[in-house]
């Protein structure tokens, strides 16, 4: 009798886990040897909000600037991650990212893959907003590919990893060795293929970041950090020879993820996706091709 009040018991608490994904059963960050931030990565600006305590980089945003680092060698795929801290209470119109970009190289015309921490107000939780967008569109007008998520943890609490995997034919999200998100490569019109460089920043976007704007970033609560460990960017250089092997997300040398990795991001997808690009009736999804069907 016992027992069985101790297993209704057990039923009918309430399981902080339940909305955790299941195992993904692969682990690609143990494949990635981490990267001294000295030897990859250099200020793009902002020096002064840059802190680096042994292996931990800090960058902050107060009223006077944000700031932003960059990673040393253009790549054509990889594997990117990092560690990230995010800053506890209002944040809201505060963006922390951590990207792969060729703005640079391509103004007004370029590719970027993004991770983006949308800051938020106090009592409600991170928006992760993972985005795509090739060639500035095609015709000087960015047009993002958006997938915004709630995630099964709080980002403030500890350190989490995320990572982009690109190779010539998807790109995978991953948060904590999770997938998140697959974008397939349809066509190359649709697809970044040209070489682009690994960036992370904190900065004020106070015009969209929050709510679509509604609130903006409150300099009485600055400075607002995040921190970031654990770097890792392994794949083919921009200068690498051509037979150069893509990095995998799977135990797959050819890419692709398994099935189990598929049934993990189908769960996150389910339960902690909060907005989609091809699911928004405002989209005019003529310009997503990615979209139909």
């Amino acid at each position: 009798m016992a027992l069985l009040v101790f297993a209704i018991l057990i039923f009918l608490a309430p399981s902080s886990n339940a909305y955790w994904p299941p195992s993904p059963g692969y682990w690609p960050s143990s494949k990635v040897r981490s990267l001294s931030f000295h030897k990859g990565f250099r200020n793009l600006w902002g020096p002064q909000h840059q802190r680096l305590d042994q292996s931990t980089l800090s960058i902050w945003l107060d009223r006077t600037t944000g700031s932003g680092f960059k990673s040393v060698r253009p790549f054509r795929s990889g594997y990117f991650g990092a560690s990230i801290k995010l800053q506890p209470g209002y944040t809201a119109g505060v963006i922390t990212a951590f990207y792969l970009s060729n703005n640079e190289a391509h103004p007004g015309f370029h590719d970027e893959v993004d991770i983006e921490f949308l800051g938020t107000t106090f009592g409600k939780p991170y928006v992760l907003q993972t985005n795509v967008y090739i060639r500035g569109s095609g015709d000087g007008k960015i047009i993002g590919r958006e997938m915004k998520f709630n995630l099964w943890f709080d980002p403030t609490k500890d350190f989490h990893h995320y990572a982009i995997l690109w190779s010539p034919k998807e790109i995978i999200f991953l948060v904590d060795d999770v997938p998140i998100r697959r974008y397939p490569r349809k066509s190359s019109a649709t697809f970044p293929v040209r070489p682009m460089w690994l960036y992370g920043s904190i900065w004020d976007a106070s015009s969209w970041a929050t709510e679509d704007g509604k609130y903006k970033a409150d300099y009485k609560y600055q400075p607002f950090v995040a921190k970031y460990t654990n770097f890792k960017a392994s794949g083919c250089s921009a200068f690498a020879p051509r037979w150069c092997h893509p990095a995998s997300a799977s135990p797959y040398p050819s890419g692709g993820l398994t099935s189990q990795q598929y049934g993990a991001m189908s769960f996150v997808q389910r339960h902690h996706m909060v907005y989609n690009y091809c699911q928004d009736s405002k989209r005019d999804h003529r310009l997503t091709p990615e979209c139909w069907g």
